[in-house]
């Protein structure tokens, strides 16, 4: 337990890589729910047309899909399905004490690729643009947990 404390600089990269991965997943959510009340739409259950505070005038209509709202549900749930895997594979490769530059490359990396991914979906890039981003964020993950398993089976 001595490699998961402040002193240890790998540990520190994780932690920054991490506290701003749980900031996206979290904002983007934020960001979705900022979409559906300034459009006024993009709901998803029949019980969201309950006359309420926020939505004072319910419509059928409010639950077709709407584009604004439903691109950045699919940025959250791309979040949700990559940075997962990101945080426990990180850990894991903090354990196994690899060399400092290493982490920064493969952590900061995948930080910069998530973002980069998010400004593509954002803007509206394509799927190969998308992918790519993607990819190498991917990789970086599955690089870091086969570098924990060597580790673990040496």
């Amino acid at each position: 337990m001595t490699l998961l404390n402040m002193e240890n600089p790998v540990f520190v990269v994780y932690v920054i890589a991490a506290a701003i991965m749980v900031l996206k997943i979290m904002l983007q959510g934020w960001m979705t729910v900022f979409r559906m009340l300034k459009s006024n739409s993009g709901l998803v259950s029949p019980e969201d047309l309950q006359k309420g505070l926020i939505n004072k005038d319910p419509r059928p209509e409010q639950l077709e899909v709407n584009d604004y709202v439903d691109r950045s549900r699919r940025m959250h749930r791309n979040d949700l399905e990559n940075i997962p895997g990101f945080l426990t594979a990180g850990l894991l490769f903090v354990v196994v004490d690899p060399a400092l530059w290493l982490a920064q490359v493969l952590m900061y990396g995948f930080v910069a690729v998530r973002g980069s991914h998010f400004i593509a979906y954002a803007t509206r890039q394509s799927h190969e643009i998308r992918a790519t981003f993607y990819t190498i964020g991917s990789l970086i993950v599955i690089y870091m947990a086969a570098h924990v398993l060597w580790q673990a089976l040496q």
